[in-house]
């Protein structure tokens, strides 16, 4: 599965809000050295550097492309190319980002304390996620893929599971003297209706179906698509669609 910076920073604003409130409720701590993990093409790793401007910063993430747009915004911050899923830090990290990177992997019960000891004394685990599987968004894909034409390439395309706030508590408080979760639900008016809605999912959630799919294959089912968005986002008084977006939030401290 590839990537598009271009398309991924298409709703930048948006995608960039959440990250924005996740540092600011990290507590008061001194950072010498913090890593974004899958820091996409730079947006986060931004929030990261304003916020701790004196802090030796890397990012991490697996796509070229991605990778390319965050040197080219941030050229003094050191971006490498990795596996988030076997990462590990050489010394203790004071600060571990990872914002929309980890649902897209499995074994969070494995992944989240293995992040949790790559932290210094007092280090902090900042994560942020999509939640939102259950979303019409999501669920209009997961029944497009099965039931159209496509069906043997797709239809058991699945995102790795997500967990409740209290899975997450649980895996982490052991290895962690303090775990914050919360849950929040964005609201984003989008402009252009429901094309906007799936030009939105087309930079994150709709990559695993279309990665497997030709051109026509990829053009129709995106036609469906289209369909069911506008079904399940009707515009609102002003013209927009108000796309709600579910997240959920962790900052630990070692």
């Amino acid at each position: 599965m590839t990537w598009s910076a271009t398309q991924y920073s298409t709703f930048e604003n948006e995608r960039t809000r959440p990250v924005r409130d996740l540092l600011a409720a990290l507590p008061q701590r001194s950072v010498a050295t913090a890593i974004d993990l899958g820091c996409g093409p730079g947006n986060s790793t931004q929030v990261l550097l304003e916020r701790y401007p004196d802090a030796r910063i890397t990012g991490l993430d697996s796509s070229d492309d991605m990778l390319d747009a965050a040197r080219q915004r941030l050229p003094t911050v050191s971006f490498e190319q990795g596996d988030i899923g076997t990462w590990a830090a050489s010394d203790g990290v004071d600060v571990i980002l990872a914002n929309a990177s980890l649902q897209w992997l499995p074994e969070h019960d494995v992944l989240y304390p293995h992040l949790a000891m790559q932290l210094k004394a007092d280090g902090l685990l900042a994560i942020q996620t999509p939640d939102n599987l259950d979303e019409p968004a999501h669920r209009a894909a997961r029944e497009i893929a099965s039931e159209g034409p496509w069906a043997g390439k797709i239809g058991a395309v699945k995102h790795p599971p997500r967990h409740s706030a209290s899975f997450y508590y649980d895996v982490l408080s052991p290895h962690c003297q303090q775990v914050d979760v919360w849950r929040t639900t964005y609201y984003h008016p989008l402009t252009g209706g429901a094309q906007a809605v799936v030009e939105w999912f087309k930079g994150s959630a709709l990559r695993p179906y279309l990665a497997a799919l030709d051109d026509d294959e990829q053009a129709a089912f995106l036609q469906r698509y289209l369909q069911a968005m506008e079904q399940a986002y009707p515009r609102a008084a002003d013209g927009r669609v108000l796309l709600p977006f579910p997240r959920m939030f962790i900052v630990a401290s070692r």
